[in-house]
C-alpha cells in the first residue's frame, strides 16, 4: 500500500492533532495513519455539501435516535450527516485516537448535533467539548426530557408531558393514583390556557412505560450546559422519537453556508 502524502493544509491539521495529544512527538507510522484518515474522511467535510457531525450514545436503544436524526438530515439536498462510529478508525495503540478523530471532525464540520438521553457515557465529555469555543458557535443540542430547573409552572406542552412522566414512573403511586393525578394535571394545564390533548399525553406515557424508558435525569452540570445552549436558541428538548425527528427541522439547512465561517 502506498504511503499517504500530507494534504495541502497539513500544518493546520497537525495543529489540531497536537492539541488533541498534548503536543507529544508523533511516530512516522502514526503520522501516516493520520494522513490516511484525513484523506479518507475530511474531503467530505471540505466539499460543497453541508456537514453535520452527530454525537450521542452508540448503545441500543440510543443509537436508534442518532440514526433517526441522520435519516432526517439525509432527506435534505446537499446535506452530509455522519456519525463518527461509521468512519475509518485510526489504528494506533499509543495515541488517544478518539480525541484526535473527534477534534479533527469537530474542527472541519459545518455543524455539530448532540442528542442526549442520559448523563453517563461517551456523550458526557462530548458535551463538555462543544459548549466552549471554538465549537460552541456551530453546535446544537437535543436533550430528551430537558426542562430548565426554574421552569416549575405548566408553561408549555413539554412541561405537562414531563410532569406526567414523573407521575407515571413514581414508585409510591398506585395505578388509580397515577390516573387521578394525570387527569388533574391535564385539567390544570387546560385551565391555564394550554391546548393539551389528554389522549396524546396518555399515548406518550404508554409508549414510555412499554419501553421502560423512565424520564431522563441530568446532573446540575449537564442542566447548566443545556441552559447555555437554550439561551442561544440552540437547545431543542424532545420526548418521543417523532418529536426528535420534527425538531431536526430547526437545524440550519444545507444552504446558505454557516455564519460561523465569517463571524469574528
Amino acid at each position: 500500500m502506498t504511503d499517504p502524502s500530507p494534504p495541502p493544509d497539513a500544518a493546520d491539521i497537525m495543529t489540531v492533532v497536537h492539541e488533541a495529544i498534548g503536543g507529544i512527538a508523533l511516530e512516522p507510522a502514526e503520522k501516516r495513519e493520520i494522513w490516511r484518515f484525513t484523506q479518507r474522511e475530511l474531503p467530505y467535510l471540505w466539499s460543497q455539501r453541508t456537514s453535520y457531525f452527530i454525537l450521542g450514545s452508540y448503545r441500543d436503544p440510543y443509537i436508534r435516535r442518532l440514526r433517526a436524526v441522520q435519516n432526517e438530515l439525509t432527506k435534505q439536498l446537499g446535506a452530509y450527516p455522519f456519525i463518527m462510529g461509521d468512519l475509518l478508525e485510526l489504528p494506533t495503540d499509543r495515541l488517544n485516537t478518539f480525541d484526535v478523530m473527534f477534534l479533527l471532525l469537530a474542527t472541519y464540520t459545518d455543524y455539530i448535533v448532540g442528542v442526549f438521553e442520559k448523563e453517563s457515557g461517551g456523550e458526557a465529555p462530548e458535551l463538555g467539548e462543544i459548549d466552549d469555543p471554538p465549537y460552541f458557535r456551530k453546535s446544537y443540542v437535543f436533550p430528551r426530557d430537558y426542562l430548565w430547573v426554574t421552569d416549575t409552572n405548566l408553561k408549555s406542552k413539554q412541561h405537562v408531558i414531563q410532569a406526567a412522566l414523573e407521575i407515571a414512573f413514581a414508585d409510591d403511586l398506585s395505578e388509580d393514583e397515577v390516573q387521578s393525578k394525570i387527569e388533574s394535571l391535564v385539567d390544570r394545564a387546560q385551565d391555564s390556557g394550554l391546548d393539551i390533548d389528554e389522549q396524546k399525553i396518555r399515548s406518550v406515557i404508554e409508549d414510555r412505560v412499554d419501553d421502560r424508558a423512565e424520564p431522563a435525569t441530568y446532573s446540575w452540570v449537564h442542566l447548566n450546559k443545556f441552559r447555555k445552549f437554550e439561551l442561544h436558541d440552540r437547545c431543542f428538548p424532545w420526548t418521543t422519537e417523532d418529536e426528535l425527528r420534527t425538531a431536526v427541522d430547526k437545524l440550519p439547512s444545507p444552504t446558505p453556508r454557516p455564519e460561523w465561517e465569517t463571524s469574528e
